[in-house]
């Protein structure tokens, strides 16, 4: 792939794992984040990532900017941002995009792949649904708790297939097992009906997500919040079968030992994923006339939490 100039914008907890597969198979890929201080921090020690997986990698290019990296012409831009910000991201690339570039969203959420097609159209959208767990233990440490191999990654129109399969060798040679798939949305689907369900009530309950499960009144909302959400996912084309919520279950129980990521957006008094989460199961539910009563209920006491310090 030595046509290929990649870029990652966003060097979060994900952002710096997906950097760091990146830069271990080719060292110019492009950094971009305009987190105060990152730069030197990336130059003092580099990208470190331990637990399930393991780099130390140095940084050449990084930049604070997505406008300062116009020059290198990216022509695969991952976008691991959190979701809230992607259309304001997506604007800033509008200085950036040329013809044939492609844009992957990693985010959690439903429907970031859908913002990129309608800013510059299908044939540029990629989504990639990753299956590790991770926390930033420092600016540019990352500690991966678990990585359910592989990760898996889709285009919205076939002819980019292709494109996929070259750019998912790409990640699992640098140690990322990456998986194209022709239907990228039903593997996003399938994760985020545990996603969407789990944060929102381990965030209102403060639990991790085993202890939500465990906890009878909160394992009784889950299990409707679960049924409403595959009612959802059905309505839109995805019928995930009736053994999908037993496995789930399973799933989650063994994995569940720590607390959501919105567990630790409240904590920290800052703005949750909650529009493209539970928020969004809820937009669905609207265009499709399926009731999500359960949904709105979690859904709307994240944002009144979220709300009571953001305007203060």
């Amino acid at each position: 792939m030595d046509d290929l100039r990649i870029a990652v914008v966003g060097i979060g907890a994900t952002g710096a794992v997906l950097a760091a597969a990146l830069l271990s198979r080719d060292p110019n890929t492009i950094l971009v984040d305009p987190r105060p201080g990152l730069r030197e921090e990336l130059e003092k020690g580099g990208i470190r990532i331990t637990g399930q997986l393991d780099y130390q990698v140095p940084v050449r290019r990084f930049f604070d900017r997505i406008e300062k990296c116009r020059e290198h012409r990216p022509n695969c831009i991952f976008v691991a941002t959190k979701t809230f910000h992607l259309p304001q991201v997506l604007e800033e690339l509008k200085g950036v995009f040329q013809e044939g570039t492609r844009i992957v969203s990693t985010h959690n959420g439903l429907g970031t792949e859908d913002l990129i097609a309608e800013a510059f159209g299908p044939e540029a959208a990629f989504r990639m649904s990753l299956n590790f767990g991770v926390a930033l233990k420092g600016p540019t440490a990352v500690e991966t708790a678990f990585f359910n191999r592989p990760n898996h990654l889709g285009a919205l129109v076939p002819e980019n297939r292709g494109f996929g399969q070259r750019l998912a060798e790409h990640l699992s040679a640098g140690g990322l097992d990456t998986e194209c798939v022709d239907d990228i949305k039903l593997f996003v689907w399938k994760k985020m009906i545990m996603k969407c369900t789990m944060a929102s009530i381990c965030a209102v309950t403060d639990r991790t997500i085993k202890d939500a499960l465990e906890f009878p009144p909160t394992r009784e909302i889950a299990e409707c919040c679960f049924q409403e959400v595959l009612a959802v996912a059905k309505a839109k084309g995805y019928d995930l079968g009736e053994d999908y919520l037993t496995q789930a279950l399973g799933y989650l129980e063994k994995v569940g030992v720590h607390k959501d990521s919105m567990c630790v957006d409240i904590a920290n008094k800052t703005r949750t994923e909650i529009d493209f989460l539970g928020g969004k199961v809820v937009e669905y539910g609207k265009e499709t006339g399926v009731p999500t009563p359960c949904y709105a209920t979690m859904a709307n006491l994240v944002r009144a939490m979220e709300d009571r310090y953001l305007r203060r």
